[in-house]
């Protein structure tokens, strides 16, 4: 890998860290691999974590990998524990800043809840992320196990993770929005 390697790096929860799987079959790795050998992907996942737990450890994360993109999918957590949407909204807005700060184009994923939990929650807490990418210029991305949720296989049983088998997919679903970050700062990868 070059020195100069474009870096990415994946802030997030189960969704981005591999969940019951092995890191290397995990989403994050097969966008590594596919971006090619002039970028490398950082995942900065931890499972189970919430936004202010993510908020707590970015200086660390970034200091030590300074990004040129940050994806930023976090929140899935906050949302089963009931956090208070304008708490998660002032995370996530934070995050997004201190990722502006040093330079990074930051793309902000869109996470979906179950909907046991009440559609008038479920709604306001939806509803922060487009805010959060307005208030703060970060890209709004859809989320991306929106177009496998029907097909088989593609879930683990607790109707939430994504399979082994759902991670190529994945990376291939969010590559797209990565190659336009990357190409936004000058480091686009070369097309295939």
């Amino acid at each position: 890998m070059p020195a100069s390697a474009a870096t990415v790096v994946v802030l997030g929860d189960s969704l981005s860290d591999a969940y019951g799987m092995a890191r290397e079959a995990g989403w994050v790795a097969h966008l590594d691999e596919a971006l090619g050998p002039a970028h490398r992907v950082v995942d900065g996942s931890i499972s189970g974590d919430t936004s202010s737990g993510a908020l707590d450890r970015l200086d660390g994360l970034l200091n030590t990998h300074p990004p040129d993109v940050l994806v930023v999918i976090i929140g899935g957590n906050d949302g089963l524990r009931g956090l208070a949407p304008d708490r998660l909204q002032a995370n996530l807005e934070r995050i997004v800043e201190q990722g502006r700060a040093l330079g990074a184009e930051v793309l902000l994923m869109q996470v979906r809840l179950p909907p046991n939990l009440g559609p008038r929650y479920v709604r306001a807490f939806e509803a922060v992320y487009p805010a959060v990418a307005e208030a703060t210029g970060a890209e709004w991305i859809p989320f991306f196990l929106e177009p496998l949720f029907d097909q088989p296989g593609m879930l683990m049983d607790d109707g939430i993770h994504p399979t082994e088998a759902a991670q190529p997919r994945l990376a291939e679903l969010i590559r797209p929005a990565v190659e336009a970050a990357l190409a936004r700062v000058g480091e686009a990868p070369p097309s295939e």
